[in-house]
C-alpha cells in the first residue's frame, strides 16, 4: 500500500520533472517516488558505512596511515602488499 506525501520544489525543478514525466512516459509521482527511493537507498548505506567505521575505530580496529600508503604505493607493482587489516 502507498501513502501520499507532500512537498515542496522549486520551479525549475517542477518543470524539469514535468518534461521528464512526459518524455518517459511516467507520472511525476512515479519519477519522485523512484527518486526518493534511490536517496534514501543511498543515505542508508553512506550512514551505515559512517557509522560503521566509528565502531571500528571505537573498538581500536583502525588501519595506520604509514601501511595504507604503504599498500597503495605498491599497486600494480611487483610484490603488491596485500589490503592492510
Amino acid at each position: 500500500m502507498n501513502e501520499t506525501l507532500s512537498i515542496r520544489i522549486d520551479p525549475e525543478t517542477k518543470k524539469r520533472l514535468n518534461a521528464l514525466s512526459k518524455r518517459s512516459k511516467r507520472s511525476k509521482s512515479f519519477l519522485a517516488a523512484e527518486a526518493i527511493a534511490a536517496y534514501v537507498d543511498s543515505e542508508e548505506w553512506q550512514l551505515g558505512e559512517v557509522q560503521a567505521g566509528i565502531a571500528e575505530l571505537d573498538l581500536e580496529q583502525e588501519v595506520s596511515h604509514e601501511k595504507v600508503a604503504k599498500w597503495l604505493t605498491s599497486w600494480g607493482k611487483p610484490g603488491e602488499t596485500k589490503t592492510p587489516r
